[in-house]
């Protein structure tokens, strides 16, 4: 029996198709064998077979090729944008403010990056400050004095 090998690479995956294709070993034996030293979950079947299509039409490259994405919209300028534009905001307004940016990227922003909440219908931030901490202490302590005067 096999030792695992755990969390491994993709490249280093697929550098052992490779080799076994490159041996003639036929791609459901590999990916038999992938799976007995990486694991079930390491590639499936259909991708075993794609890589070894790839290799037998001429690719030697075992890395990802290069992705066009997309690219990044939400920089450090644009989150200080938005932190001096909140007072009293809607996100709405946000995505109006910036138009290259859409609703659901502003919103991620306001909640992922600055940490607001919101809070009776308004953006408040997530961590409280030891002054509301102490008004928040004081209403409490107040209420549950006028309600033990009510009994």
């Amino acid at each position: 029996m096999a030792k695992r090998i755990e969390n491994p690479a993709d490249s280093e995956i697929r550098a052992v198709i490779r080799f076994l294709q490159a041996k003639n070993i036929q791609p459901a034996d590999i990916h038999r064998q992938v799976c007995e030293v990486y694991g079930e979950g390491a590639m499936s079947d259909s991708m075993v077979r794609r890589w070894c299509t790839q290799y037998e039409s001429g690719r030697n490259n075992v890395h990802d090729d290069k992705r066009s994405g997309r690219p990044n919209v939400v920089t450090p300028d644009l989150v200080q944008q938005i932190e001096v534009k909140i007072r009293r905001f809607t996100i709405t307004d946000l995505a109006e403010f910036f138009p290259n940016v859409s609703r659901k990227t502003v919103h991620r922003i306001v909640t992922e990056n600055l940490h607001f909440r919101k809070l009776c219908a308004r953006w408040v931030p997530k961590k409280s400050y030891p002054r509301t901490q102490n008004e928040t202490y004081g209403i409490c302590t107040f209420l549950f004095g006028t309600l033990q005067g009510r009994r």
